[in-house]
């Protein structure tokens, strides 16, 4: 099993599957059809029925149930797209066995370091899959439809294991916060659900931000520099006295655990337009309401002061914390600590400081907590995963859908 998660983990990262968040079409980017199409045959070729893949790029399919008992749908759901946060074009994952806990070398001189990034202590004697230091490794989420592949591959094989009905969802867009926009909740036809999104081994999370996405554009007007004077209005300095009113400390770098933040994630700028997109994200909803309010009315205040046409702030909702809807049944989180019990694992249940369609499924009628996928120091050139963390996720699938079946 260890090996089908690493072949098929190293197969889909080189996939360049990056979303954009500028895009208005959904799939926001055409090439996640790339990964899409080959998911597709897979699941025809491992023996999965009504598989579906429709042009917005919702890849769905069933494994029917081989038992008499009525057992809860239960469906497992990854997202195909990587952030746009660092470049995903040319993949070349790197295989380490055995990793020693020493300093691991990337290309361009670049070394990952256990006294920089102590976490790579925690894998010691294990199999580590990292990018070579030009791109990210698209772990997140590529590690979580290897390992459900996988699952669905070893129930097929092995007949003997009862399960229901399981259906399986791989989604676009998650990673700009649209993942579930157009997922079809009523087509899926699952009573609960589970993404495959998570860290480090043992994740498990019902808690999540609530989210919404912010652009702010700046206009204004290009004058040759040299007659400028009372006429020159440069959208670059509007853009950043509007940053540089935004809380200093309210920043991902400077929280954790349930404290929120409002991140500026891309300036572009030019005297005559200048546009920044944002994030805001807060577990508490009423503390979430007051970032919104207040960054609509930094723009207000600027537009009293250059014109109502120098600035636009667009604000846009993205997901609430999914606690709300999992709370009334938790015994679904419940069985995912028995699964984890069976194999050692300790639950590490913390909110999510990130996004996960479980959070916007959730509100739509769909209950899905989130758990480990395996990915560390996601979303960038130092990015890795441990294969033995794989393959104890694809196990948990398997346990997960067993129990299920067992308490029906």
């Amino acid at each position: 099993m260890k090996e089908k998660v690493i072949e098929r983990l190293v197969r889909y990262a080189k996939i360049d599957t990056q979303s954009d968040f500028n895009s208005n079409t959904t799939p926001s980017t055409m090439k996640q059809f790339d990964l899409l199409n080959v998911l597709k045959d897979e699941l025809a070729d491992i023996g999965l029925t009504d598989i579906t893949l429709d042009e917005n790029g919702y890849l769905f399919a069933t494994l029917e149930s081989n038992t008499d008992k009525d057992v809860p749908t239960i469906g497992f759901l990854a997202h195909v797209d990587t952030t746009s946060d660092y470049t995903g074009t040319n993949v070349q994952p790197q295989r380490i066995d055995n990793y020693d806990g020493e300093a691991i070398t990337l290309k361009n001189g670049l070394v990952m370091a256990p006294d920089y990034f102590p976490n790579l202590k925690n894998y010691v004697g294990q199999t580590l899959i990292t990018t070579d230091g030009n791109t990210l490794l698209g772990a997140d989420d590529k590690a979580g439809i290897a390992e459900i592949m996988t699952a669905m591959e070893y129930l097929v094989n092995n007949p003997q294991i009862k399960h229901g009905k399981i259906r399986i969802a791989f989604t676009p867009d998650e990673e700009i916060g649209r993942g579930p926009h157009k997922f079809d909740v009523e087509k899926f036809n699952a009573d609960y659900a589970y993404t495959l999104d998570g860290g480090p081994l043992g994740e498990l999370q019902y808690e999540s931000f609530n989210a919404a996405g912010v652009k702010v554009t700046t206009r204004g007007t290009n004058i040759h520099p040299g007659s400028a004077k009372n006429k020159m209005v440069n959208s670059i300095t509007m853009a950043i006295e509007f940053q540089n009113a935004m809380p200093k400390d309210a920043v991902p770098e400077k929280t954790d655990g349930y404290e929120g933040f409002i991140h500026l994630m891309h300036f572009n700028g030019g005297i005559e337009e200048s546009t920044m997109s944002y994030i805001i994200r807060d577990h508490d909803r009423p503390k979430f309401e007051e970032k919104k309010e207040y960054m609509a009315k930094v723009g207000k205040e600027m537009q009293a002061k250059y014109g109502e046409d120098a600035i636009t702030v667009a604000i846009e909702d993205q997901y609430y914390n999914m606690g709300e809807k999992i709370e009334p049944v938790m015994e679904i989180v419940d069985i995912v600590k028995d699964a984890f019990a069976k194999f050692d694992i300790t639950p590490i249940v913390e909110p999510i400081r990130g996004g996960t369609d479980g959070s916007q499924l959730s509100y739509m009628g769909l209950p899905t907590p989130n758990i480990f996928a395996g990915g560390e120091n996601m979303h960038g050139k130092y990015e890795f995963v441990s294969a033995e963390t794989m393959e104890k996720a694809t196990e948990v699938i398997i346990e997960i859908v067993q129990l299920f079946e067992q308490r029906s």
